[in-house]
């Protein structure tokens, strides 16, 4: 019996070392790059070496020969995914024709490589950068500011307009630049403050984010977080969304009050906002970290509710809107709101009238990436989203460029949205390129006071 349990679990070992090989792409396994290559193919060498010294392969009947051969395809798998990685990188490197620079326009990375993220500046492979705290921890401001500076000067060097560099500074739990910039409490916390003292407030912590990120090179920050907290159980599996812990109020006309007030402190201050994330995450439990979400609530109910906020500050701001992998199921059921040409042209463009740009919230998350995310990309920039973001995992921005790059070749991108995009973002670059040249004719980096520690 002892025997039998041993074989079934050597047989399983096998087969997960093969699953896990095979799919090292997958931003799911991300922590096994680099170190965890090698420890998988110890791994295999280990267990194949065990079983030559326990005599397998001599034994009689075929079962032994094929564990054997088994515990070989992990290393075999390995090459396969790393050889389609470097495939689709070489292939968006030297990429060529009119339409890379177009495309590439339309794509925010995340990064750890300098040099790496640097190359795609250079050749006009992306329009935009994202920064966290894997780009600072460990790190003085200074390191990162000195960085930024250097890829703006790439684009410059390039004839290229600047990049719009974007972080994730909404306070409270999400601090991503923090220590290195202050953390500063959520914008929840002014809620119970009397209302004129409550939007000052509000305003300052606007300012004073966007002077820290301003001074760093950053452009764009994606907050304030607009959607309404609802008082719905808390889901055990949410553990990344945590909407309850970052919306301002459940009070919709609240919300719009300090969102826009802080918007503005941040526009003082040269840096732009973001109002996320539409259509709201209030109403639904699931986390779209990992997980597909819908929303059922009927729109007419939602104007005067959930999204009352988003139309009050991109109605009196420059900022941005962000929108996220929820489903609005009474205008497109089944396809997340990121990449609905229903919501994104229909809803947003036409009714709205909202001609700002538009940012998807990070499409390396489960609710896209996990299901068909080539042709996300393709819908999302069919409906009009103009920036695409790659945040959680930079290395996945190859597959999606050559996704919209394979859509290109075959005529299945719509031309006119492109060139809309591409003028409404043409539109926007003048106030960047002013708040480029400010940033990068400051002398030094103003130290910050701590005032209590950061969030992952």
């Amino acid at each position: 019996m002892l025997k039998l349990t041993k074989l079934i679990l050597l047989w399983l070992l096998a087969l997960l070392l093969i699953f896990v090989s095979s799919n090292l792409n997958d931003p799911y396994l991300i922590m096994l790059r680099g170190r965890g290559v090698v420890l998988l193919i110890g791994a295999s060498f280990a267990g194949l070496g065990l079983l030559l010294f326990r005599g397998y392969w001599s034994r009689p009947g075929v079962a032994g020969k094929l564990l054997l051969m088994l515990w070989c395809l992990p290393p075999l798998a390995m090459a396969s995914a790393t050889t389609v990685f470097h495939w689709r990188k070489h292939s968006v490197l030297y990429a060529e024709g009119p339409q890379v620079r177009d495309l590439g326009q339309h794509f925010m990375v995340g990064y750890t490589s300098f040099d790496e993220v640097a190359a795609l500046a250079a050749k006009g492979l992306i329009g935009g950068v994202y920064v966290s705290h894997r780009n600072i921890q460990g790190r003085p401001a200074n390191a990162l500011k000195s960085e930024l500076s250097s890829l703006q000067a790439i684009r410059i060097a390039a004839a290229l307009p600047p990049l719009v560099i974007a972080a994730d500074q909404e306070g409270g739990i999400v601090s991503h630049l923090s220590p290195q910039l202050t953390a500063l409490p959520a914008l929840s916390t002014l809620t119970g403050l009397p209302p004129d003292r409550r939007l000052r407030m509000a305003e300052e912590f606007g300012k004073h984010h966007g002077r820290e990120l301003a001074d760093l090179g950053v452009t764009l920050n994606f907050a304030p977080v607009v959607d309404l907290r609802r008082s719905q159980a808390r889901n055990r599996f949410d553990f990344h969304t945590l909407i309850g812990r970052r919306a301002i109020s459940d009070d919709p006309a609240v919300t719009a009050d300090v969102a826009l007030a802080y918007v503005r402190g941040l526009e003082a201050s040269g840096v732009e906002g973001t109002a996320k994330h539409f259509p709201g995450l209030g109403r639904v439990r699931e986390d779209t970290h990992h997980f597909r979400a819908d929303l059922e609530t009927p729109p007419a109910e939602l104007e005067t509710s959930d999204w009352l906020p988003f139309r009050q500050v991109l109605s009196h701001s420059t900022a941005y809107l962000m929108v996220g992998h929820v489903a609005v199921t009474s205008i497109d059921a089944g396809r997340p709101a990121s990449h609905s040409k229903r919501v994104i042209d229909g809803l947003i463009r036409s009714t709205w009238g909202f001609d700002g740009i538009i940012v998807t919230d990070d499409l390396v998350m489960g609710a896209i990436y996990q299901h068909d995310v080539c042709a996300a990309v393709v819908e999302a920039l069919n409906a009009g989203v103009d920036l695409l973001l790659v945040a959680y995992d930079g290395a996945q921005y190859y597959r999606l460029f050559n996704c919209a790059l394979t859509a290109s070749g075959r005529g299945e991108l719509d031309n006119a949205m492109l060139r809309r995009s591409g003028e409404r973002m043409e539109a926007r670059r003048p106030a960047r390129q002013a708040n480029v040249a400010a940033s990068s004719s400051l002398d030094g980096l103003t130290q910050v006071t701590h005032k209590q520690p950061g969030h992952p």
